[in-house]
């Protein structure tokens, strides 16, 4: 299976960037001798031909959204090339597994990939039996892998341009973003996180010299901003910090963005002065909620108090947050819902919280650690294994229709490309209206018609999904 074509690589949805997770595999792929074909349907066109001259198709799934997409593809390529092997790999994949392997796939890789994918297409091409360390098949079990693997540099130079996906816009300029991981894995067991069932609190760093080269290679195509996209960038302070400051002193126009904790914003505060001197342009943190309720169900390790704490400490440093909300869960009151909304107003982050993030609705796929709460039996219902979630209904039938009414709103935001203070507005609206009470905030900090804006322009990216 070394003809060129043989394996086909695909990716359906990266966040708009140059998915890491076609990268990684080609080069592993490539430097054992096959030719494999490397497609982003978020940018590129699939063709007839390419499903046709595959023997072994992976998808990479990652997240939700690359799963639903991936399934139509599989169904694509089952009718087009019916001998052809199609291999689901990522977090999804091992998430979704016994749906998976009945209706679309033949085999399924979860956690560390790359040497399954490997051995899989070796198996495939000796015609061994496919009895793979981290390949489930539908006679086969077999679970993740969970160690750390010899990584290999990314191969980009055949995937789509840097300039077909996300940009940093700082002060009026778009400036090309690329992407890498310094980690993967977690430390932290957030129950309504995909990555705790899989990675069960472990995490691995990629080796640094692998991550000043992938950044030197999108920097020589163009990148001026760099996003880390391991799900914390704290988990491992010693390996970040080191990177950050190699790729100032080699790069020192360049830019990054990466993800952070609320309690790692805390427990570090030390280290935020330094990063924005490095060139920090803005943190993501999963706030979630403000709710003690809904963080206790959600084992986020925060509170609301420390959520105001993170952001003065980051406000101290020069360092914008861009929050993430979980906005609907079976335990958010409409008081919580509003008290959001009262948040972002009175904290002047209007202009930081992308519209979708007030419609986000609580993902529970199968093997969710939400899963084992005690209580779950009261408020879980059927797991739609089609929609790759279990289905809820929240107790007051206004939260489920207004949840409905803003994500209409945040995609027709996006289409039309509002401005953050008329769709926070707008999305007040509507809360006030389903919910029948007004946004709880002191007079002047915000009415209809007008928000406060105090802050400066937040640097931001041009993708704004988060899920």
């Amino acid at each position: 299976m070394k003809a060129p074509g043989d394996i086909l690589l695909i990716s359906c949805y990266e966040l708009g960037h140059q998915p890491l997770n076609l990268a990684s595999p080609l080069a592993v792929l490539r430097q054992a001798g096959y030719a494999p074909v490397a497609v982003d349907t978020s940018v590129d066109t699939l063709d007839d031909a390419a499903i046709r001259a595959a023997r072994l198709v992976a998808i990479s799934v990652p997240m939700h959204t690359a799963l639903r997409l991936g399934v139509a593809i599989a169904e694509r390529v089952r009718l087009l090339n019916p001998a052809a092997h199609i291999c689901f790999y990522g977090l999804y994949a091992s998430l979704n597994g016994d749906y998976l392997l009945r209706e679309y796939a033949d085999s399924v890789i979860g956690g560390e990939f790359e040497e399954a994918l490997l051995a899989l297409a070796q198996a495939l091409a000796s015609g061994e039996p496919l009895a793979i360390p981290g390949v489930r098949t539908r006679d086969v079990a077999a679970a993740p892998i969970l160690k750390r693997l010899p990584f290999v540099q990314p191969a980009r130079e055949t995937l789509p341009a840097g300039t077909r996906y996300a940009y940093l816009v700082r002060d009026g300029r778009a400036v090309r973003a690329g992407y890498v991981e310094a980690s993967r894995g977690c430390l932290h067991t957030c129950r309504h996180c995909p990555i705790t069932p899989v990675y069960g609190g472990r995490f691995f760093v990629v080796p640094r010299e692998i991550v000043l080269e992938d950044i030197r290679a999108q920097v020589r195509r163009g990148a001026r901003h760099i996003t880390f996209g391991d799900p914390d960038f704290l988990n491992g302070p010693g390996h970040s910090l080191a990177i950050m400051r190699a790729l100032h002193q080699e790069f020192p126009d360049v830019t990054f963005d990466a993800t952070i904790k609320i309690e790692h914003i805390l427990e570090r505060r030390d280290l935020f002065p330094e990063l924005a001197a490095l060139g920090c342009a803005f943190v993501v943190s999963a706030v979630e909620s403000l709710s003690e309720e809904v963080l206790r169900h959600l084992k986020k390790g925060h509170t609301r108090a420390d959520f105001a704490e993170a952001l003065a400490i980051l406000d101290a440093a020069g360092i914008p947050m861009r929050p993430t909300f979980v906005a609907f869960t079976p335990w958010t009151t409409p008081r919580d819902y509003l008290e959001v909304l009262a948040f972002i107003a009175e904290h002047d982050l209007v202009g930081h919280v992308d519209p979708i993030q007030y419609a986000i609705r609580l993902l529970v796929p199968p093997g969710s650690a939400l899963l084992e709460e005690a209580d779950a039996a009261d408020w879980l219902g059927p797991l739609d294994e089609a929609a790759f979630t279990y289905r809820w209904d929240h107790p007051n039938p206004q939260m489920d229709a207004l949840q409905r009414e803003v994500t209409a709103l945040a995609e027709r935001a996006a289409r039309e490309q509002w401005d953050h203070e008329t769709a926070f507005e707008e999305v007040c609206a509507l809360a006030e209206a389903y919910l029948g009470e007004p946004v709880p905030v002191p007079q002047g900090v915000y009415a209809r018609g007008g928000v406060r804006t105090a802050r400066r322009p937040v640097p931001h990216l041009s993708e704004p999904w988060f899920c």
